[in-house]
């Protein structure tokens, strides 16, 4: 199959602004037999984890293949689809950086036409998630936390944790260069895109994948 017609065949399967939202810093779910997790492992040493990462990445012109783009610190969507030139965005994790709190993990599928625009609707959107999810939660430090991801969010902030990516063997080697990139993580060759799971490994996160401080103030 021709590499134009595989990319419009494999950008088909991607499904449109899906959600997932999970708390940064629990325990990651079992992942089901015959699924390829991309990310850390809970427990796992970080520097186990980047070197696995950079053994992962498909040497010579191989194929597209999916692969996980974990990021040096939070950015804003331009620069964070920036670093995705060259490859296609097709996913892109959210967390709004609170100081000591715990904040969600919000997952957005994007279809990759136009990285930034995408971005920013992504945010807009996860927005007004936790904005739901603050009026949801009973009154208390859960529906505070809720309430300030979406004033964040809404904002514009820097807060582009990691994207999933689909991209050949050397343009994710092009990508794993660039600064602000912390590693790329590729998934085996052929892997279909449901049959993927993927774990963020924080910026704040240094010595061990593990559960993020969360006794420090909620900002009001």
């Amino acid at each position: 199959m021709p590499s134009r017609a595989r990319w419009a065949v494999l950008a088909a399967l991607l499904v449109v602004f899906g959600v997932t939202v999970v708390v940064a810093g629990q325990r990651g779910e079992p992942v089901p037999s015959g699924v390829q997790r991309l990310g850390p492992e809970a427990g796992e040493p970080v520097a186990h984890y980047l070197r696995r990462a950079r053994a992962s990445l498909p040497a010579g012109t191989s194929g597209p293949v999916w692969a996980l783009v974990q990021l040096d610190g939070y950015l804003t969507p331009e620069p964070a689809a920036e670093l995705a030139r060259g490859v296609r965005l097709s996913r892109v994790i959210l967390r709004v950086p609170l100081p000591r709190v715990q904040t969600a993990l919000i997952t957005r599928d994007l279809p990759g036409q136009r990285p930034v625009t995408e971005l920013d609707e992504a945010m807009r959107s996860a927005a007004q998630d936790r904005l739901v999810a603050s009026r949801a939660a009973p009154s208390g430090r859960s529906a505070a936390v809720a309430a300030a991801e979406a004033t964040h969010l809404r904002g514009g902030c820097a807060c582009v944790l990691a994207l999933l990516v689909l991209g050949d063997g050397e343009s994710l080697r092009a990508v794993a260069a660039r600064s602000g990139v912390r590693a790329v993580h590729s998934a085996d060759p052929g892997t279909p895109l449901q049959d993927i799971a993927i774990a963020a490994l924080l910026p704040e996160q240094v010595d061990l994948v593990g559960p993020v401080p969360d006794d420090g103030p909620v900002p009001l």
